[in-house]
């Protein structure tokens, strides 16, 4: 699928008048996210990059090291995001178990709002790479998981989660299930040849299978 063109100047969508100059970091994060979300991480060249963000390689050597430090700084700066949204809802939820349903509507309603993002979270966020294959986690992937932890731990704590169920499993549990629900319903819209399901139904089917938890 050939991407469409960024104007490098902006993408905000406002008027032009509105609209503030980007310099040459923002606009090659900008074409790698959707280079990334649209072909994957390896088939993406460098120059394609640049030359989405108006930009030259050079660039992205400056300030990113290479492709795989401007993949890292795009699950950086997502995830910053993310847990910023994420952690005020679970401040207003008044038990763990109900903190953890918060928790995955809003990284569901997220991701639904930025396909781009999520395209790239599931699909190159476990991916092994390099010569020693490893796999890569971004911090704020490492303090998401952390979140859910104590979240479990507050749930096992205040009754809302049973205690005979180890927690690192209800982790795993957890954070699979909303995993695998947003990317099935990712490919389906993508695809659009079979049956897509709305944000608040993956809300209905994970309080579903807390309820046995």
């Amino acid at each position: 699928m050939q991407a469409k063109k960024i104007d490098p100047k902006d993408v905000s969508g406002k008027a032009p008048s509105e609209r503030p100059k980007r310099g040459p970091r923002e606009r090659l994060l900008s074409a790698g996210k959707t280079l990334f979300a649209e072909s994957g991480f390896e088939s993406t060249s460098t120059s394609s990059i640049a030359s989405l963000a108006g930009t030259s390689e050079s660039q992205l050597v400056r300030y990113f090291g290479g492709k795989a430090g401007l993949l890292q700084e795009i699950f950086n700066m997502g995830w910053i995001h993310l847990n910023r949204v994420i952690g005020s809802k679970v401040v207003s939820s008044p038990t763990g178990r109900e903190a953890i349903l918060n928790v995955l509507e809003t990284l569901t309603s997220e991701f639904h709002e930025d396909e781009d993002l999520a395209a790239i979270f599931l699909f190159e966020g476990r991916r092994i790479r390099g010569r020693e294959h490893e796999v890569f986690f971004a911090e704020g992937f490492v303090r998401f998981r952390e979140l859910i932890h104590k979240l479990i731990e507050r749930g096992i704590a205040d009754g809302s989660f049973k205690k005979e169920l180890p927690s690192p499993a209800l982790v795993s549990a957890m954070i699979g299930c909303a995993e695998g629900m947003i990317r099935d319903g990712l490919v389906a819209r993508r695809l659009g040849n079979y049956e897509d399901f709305a944000p608040g139904d993956i809300r209905r089917v994970s309080e579903a299978l807390l309820s046995g938890l």
